[in-house]
């Protein structure tokens, strides 16, 4: 698993992470056992399964579907033809995997759901990205995410091509419009926050949004030596220009809000550091694979 990002929840890491993802998913699915396979399949019985590519895009789940297999069952041999991040072809082979039938059957559904799901957002993270090629901008993911499955959504995006925004509420401070407000205004919000940040034994760097030009002036004013990055929320690209002067390079910036493939490159050619789309994860479609018992007569 050497090749994923470490993230870190509090105090676990990863593969951590991971595991209990896995545990977790086969209790919902397994329950008190796989009544389908115990039923048909002798106990023991040796086997072969092969994932088949259906749709093209970009493979992602490779290191997931192993490390789902060896949590179940170990030690099986698991023969990888493609790896995360390669782009795949309808017809192709992905990965084969030997062990024990009542293990491949079991593990099936799961292998498959999350490969199909991160496929799909590796694919359409992988479509942005490559409209930004060549430019300063670099494309982020956002919060909007699957519950309880952000950490392999979020990989995903990584995979296709993309860079990962905080990871949840607890690793940057983001003050939002509903911050602002509740709190009174731009100005006390990052008053309200630094005071925070500097009690903690880690401070937690803060990004404030803007919805305005003067939302803009009031943050590069009171944000100096406090916040590091200025989100324009809902801009126009040529609002971006005006924003982007006035920032003058003091704080890193991001456009952000119904930005897609069709406007992703005009927002891009106003040299801001960053555009989120939340759309990477919550519009992608899941990929078209399948996984089938190898018999050798």
């Amino acid at each position: 698993m050497d090749n994923f990002l470490p993230y870190i929840y509090k105090m676990k890491s990863f593969d951590e992470q991971l595991t209990h993802l896995i545990t977790e998913a086969f209790q919902e699915d397994v329950g008190d056992g796989d009544h389908s396979t115990l039923s048909s399949i002798p106990p023991g019985k040796k086997g072969r399964a092969v994932l088949k590519i259906k749709q093209d895009g970009i493979l992602a789940g490779m290191q997931v579907a192993e490390r789902i297999f060896r949590l179940k069952e170990d030690p099986i041999v698991f023969s990888a033809y493609k790896k995360d991040g390669d782009a795949m072809f309808n017809g192709e082979n992905a990965f084969e995997v030997e062990a024990s039938v009542h293990m491949i059957l079991t593990c099936e559904r799961l292998v498959l759901n999350c490969m199909q799901r991160m496929s799909g957002i590796a694919t359409l993270t992988h479509l942005y990205a490559d409209k930004l090629k060549g430019c300063h901008t670099r494309l982020l993911d956002t919060r909007k995410t699957t519950p309880n499955f952000r950490l392999l959504e979020k990989e995903a995006v990584r995979i296709g091509g993309g860079v990962n925004h905080r990871f949840g509420l607890y690793d940057m401070i983001m003050l939002k419009d509903n911050h602002i407000d509740y709190c009174g205004g731009i100005e006390p919000a990052i008053d309200a926050a630094y005071q925070y940040t500097q009690k903690l034994k880690q401070p937690l760097k803060i990004e404030i949004e803007a919805r305005s030009i003067e939302d803009v002036k009031k943050a590069c004013a009171a944000g100096k030596g406090k916040i590091f990055r200025i989100m324009l929320d809902n801009f126009t690209p040529e609002r971006i220009k005006e924003a982007l002067q006035m920032i003058n390079g003091e704080f890193e910036t991001e456009a952000s809000g119904g930005i897609n493939l069709e406007t992703i490159e005009s927002y891009a050619a106003t040299g801001v550091d960053y555009i989120s789309v939340g759309g990477l994860i919550h519009q992608a479609q899941s990929v078209d694979l399948s996984l089938k018992a190898v018999i050798v007569d």
